[in-house]
């Protein structure tokens, strides 16, 4: 049977108690990011902003573009020259999860990562492991199904039940200690590669910005006639606003 986890909702403070819960310091959090154009809604976003999670709804024009990329590739084994930690999403409606991982486990994140925590025993082992190996780790982690499960309910939305369909999923753009952008979804065979970045860059400089609103464009395209965006939401981890 495929374990299922309650779906979360892409909802800041949320996603936030979770990493928080999880071992990333409060001095992280996760904000809404309410346009990838208008430079004042973007001001209010503190600045470098270390990974994006992009919640959008899955489209058959999502399930095409996977596998037209993915089908002649093989799963990825082993982590890219920078060490990048990947993981292959099993867990079923555990997307935002996943992503909540891959944002903080990668990049200057894991700078904030407190010692003896929960994301820095995962950081370590998972660096260690092939895919498949951790497939199973994260599946057999205690830590982190309890974490998700005291969150799970907590979104301003009546939480659906694990095993229901939900046609959203997450997916994390992180800017690696090498400078380099990845998309980073479960769903598919390895970590995504984009750009090389300057060193100043952060993921919603104006290098970055491109690759997130192309994937939000083909989807959008494919949901909307009008190419809307109501069905996405974007949420930023930088400092937290005390």
């Amino acid at each position: 049977m495929v374990k299922a986890f309650v779906p979360l909702e892409s909802n800041p403070d949320v996603l936030t108690r979770l990493a928080v819960s999880l071992g990333l310091s409060d001095d992280l959090s996760f904000h809404d990011v309410y346009s990838l154009d208008d430079p004042d809604l973007l001001s209010f976003i503190p600045r470098p902003v270390f990974a994006l999670m992009l919640v959008f709804p899955i489209s058959d024009a999502y399930e095409q573009y996977r596998r037209e990329q993915d089908d002649d590739k093989p799963a990825s084994e082993a982590a890219p020259e920078d060490g990048v930690i990947w993981l292959k999403q099993t867990i079923r409606n555990a997307c935002g999860t996943y992503a909540v991982l891959h944002s903080t486990l990668n990049g200057p994140a894991e700078d904030y990562l407190q010692s003896n925590s929960i994301l820095a025993q995962f950081k370590a082992d998972l660096a260690l492991l092939t895919t498949n190996e951790r497939v199973d780790y994260i599946e057999n982690s205690k830590s982190l199904e309890v974490a998700h499960s005291a969150v799970a309910s907590e979104g301003d939305t009546i939480a659906p039940d694990a095993n229901e369909e939900v046609n959203l999923h997450f997916v994390a753009f992180v800017k690696t200690k090498s400078n380099v952008l990845y998309e980073l979804d479960g769903r598919r065979t390895g970590p995504i590669k984009l750009i090389e970045l300057a060193p100043e860059d952060d993921v919603l400089s104006p290098a970055a910005i491109p690759f997130v609103k192309r994937f939000m464009d083909r989807e959008a395209e494919a949901v909307s006639p009008s190419g809307s965006y109501l069905s996405f939401s974007l949420v930023a981890l930088a400092e937290a606003i005390n």
